[in-house]
């Protein structure tokens, strides 16, 4: 099992993840050829693609969805609430297929957990990957923590964990007052501090790659996000990796 990144952050999201013969996305924010240029920079073609996983209706996660999917004859999973929010992009895609946001899934080789978050969107949720032996834990996109979530994200070996913002920096800029309520509002963002107080609170043991994501390019830094992981673990502060708006990030293996 690997996975990758296309990009994180607020001008587009998308995730990869390979196990055997099996790749999916998770989201895809960017216009079409930008996803094949990201996807071509980690050595895959968009018809090794075999399918889109969506965790919520937010332009910077389906911004690419339906063109790629038409394009490429991809299918779609997401709820009825997230279809039901972006009812008018979805409309005509041939092959969609709804999930329930607690119920296992399966996509060729690649089992899925889907779990709830909150977030102000219809219905957001996040997901675990696994093939079988190996876990991939993401959250991003929500406002705060539950017990749920801390729950389903113990025990992975790898996680993929928000940190959206710095709370000083988010007060200190110069956002609209309506904008940093919503940010930092719990059906917001995660704040650093705040996702390592979950990233605290979960079994770690099996624990081989962390990376911080959806870090915001204005509230945030990333020598920030690192600092604030790496104490809530005590870890070094370069073993954390950060999920770049541009680069995204490379393959990383669970072995």
């Amino acid at each position: 099992m690997r996975f990758a990144c296309l990009g994180s952050g607020s001008q587009g999201n998308s995730l990869v993840i390979e196990v055997a013969k099996t790749r999916l996305l998770l989201d895809c924010g960017f216009a079409l050829k930008e996803v094949i240029a990201r996807l071509s920079r980690l050595g895959l073609q968009p018809d090794m693609v075999d399918g889109i996983i969506i965790t919520h209706e937010h332009a910077d996660h389906i911004g690419g969805v339906e063109r790629f999917a038409r394009k490429f004859d991809v299918p779609v999973w997401l709820t009825h609430g997230t279809l039901r929010g972006a009812k008018k992009t979805f409309s005509t895609l041939p092959r969609i297929n709804i999930i329930d946001s607690h119920q296992h899934f399966s996509v060729g080789d690649i089992g899925i957990q889907p779990y709830p978050v909150p977030h102000d969107a219809h219905e957001p949720t996040q997901f675990i990957f696994s093939d079988g032996a190996f876990r991939l834990g993401v959250l991003t996109d929500t406002g705060c923590s539950t017990t749920h979530i801390e729950t389903v994200l113990s025990r992975c070996h790898a996680l993929v964990l928000e940190c959206n913002h710095d709370a000083q920096l988010l007060a200190e800029s110069d956002y609209p007052k309506s904008l940093k309520q919503r940010v930092g509002g719990r059906l917001g963002h995660l704040e650093n501090t705040t996702s390592a107080k979950l990233l605290a609170n979960l079994d770690c043991s099996l624990l081989q790659h962390l990376i911080a994501a959806h870090l915001s390019r204005i509230n945030n830094m990333p020598h920030l996000a690192q600092s604030a992981l790496s104490g809530a673990i005590n870890c070094e502060l370069d073993w954390i990796g950060v999920a770049d708006q541009d680069l995204g990030f490379d393959w990383r293996q669970l072995i």
